[in-house]
């Protein structure tokens, strides 16, 4: 079976295609303040990956996506991924959904952390899994069997995570509620939305507060419908 150096070639099947550039650190940091539904909201509430489990307990994931495309339950070219990871980078790998063997464990996490990674998103399973309850980790699922290493596998190519595509150096942020991705280009005016929507939620939440029974934005939402009485 040919090896990763030997097939790092244009066929799909073996690409390694250099590491995508980071967000500006700005960005990032006005990401900090977004949560995860203000920006699917303003993504057409149907964009963003589903179906993952978050098994940190603890952190918000913000960084830049370095895709990796696995064979399903061979984690080859995560080791691969390992020599050209840099600090911000999300780990966003593709594995299809598989359950029966894991892709990540603790040794990898613990070396990816040290060389700046940001957290990971896991189309597939995980093991070790306390270890990842200070490191933000998206996961399909966990099981104790651990993966093969033989290929094939593709680094920073397109992927497909939870039925949504991500690119390499897609801007990825998640949280309690789950993972969204957007291209770097869009991040600016959808900060900035998102910044609206967290205003009006906030006037939401002071109406609530007064415990009137009538709430101005329940009959915004009735009128537009028909249903006011």
């Amino acid at each position: 079976m040919a090896s990763l150096t030997e097939s790092a070639m244009s066929l799909p099947g073996f690409r390694v295609n250099p590491a995508p550039q980071l967000a500006p650190a700005s960005v990032v940091k006005a990401l900090e303040h977004v949560v995860a539904p203000q920006l699917s909201d303003n993504l057409a509430r149907s964009i963003g990956i589903a179906g993952l489990t978050r098994y940190n307990r603890a952190g918000k994931l913000i960084g830049t996506a370095f895709t990796a495309k696995c064979r399903p339950g061979d984690n080859l070219v995560l080791y691969k991924a390992l020599t050209m990871l840099q600090p911000g980078h999300v780990l966003v790998t593709d594995g299809g959904g598989e359950s029966n063997n894991a892709l990540v464990g603790e040794l990898i996490k613990l070396h990816a952390q040290k060389l700046g990674c940001v957290g990971f998103v896991i189309d597939g399973a995980i093991l070790d899994v306390a270890s990842f309850e200070d490191f933000p980790c998206y996961a399909r699922s966990v099981i104790h069997r651990g993966p093969y290493k033989d290929g094939p596998g593709e680094l920073n190519v397109p992927v497909s995570v939870g039925g949504q595509v991500i690119n390499p150096g897609d801007i990825v942020v998640g949280d309690e509620d789950g993972v969204v991705n957007f291209a770097q280009a869009d991040a600016d005016e959808l900060i900035a939305v998102a910044a609206k929507r967290n205003t009006k939620e906030q006037a939401i939440q002071a109406e609530i507060a007064t415990g009137r029974c009538e709430q101005e934005w329940i009959n915004q939402i009735l009128v537009a419908k028909g249903l006011a009485e």
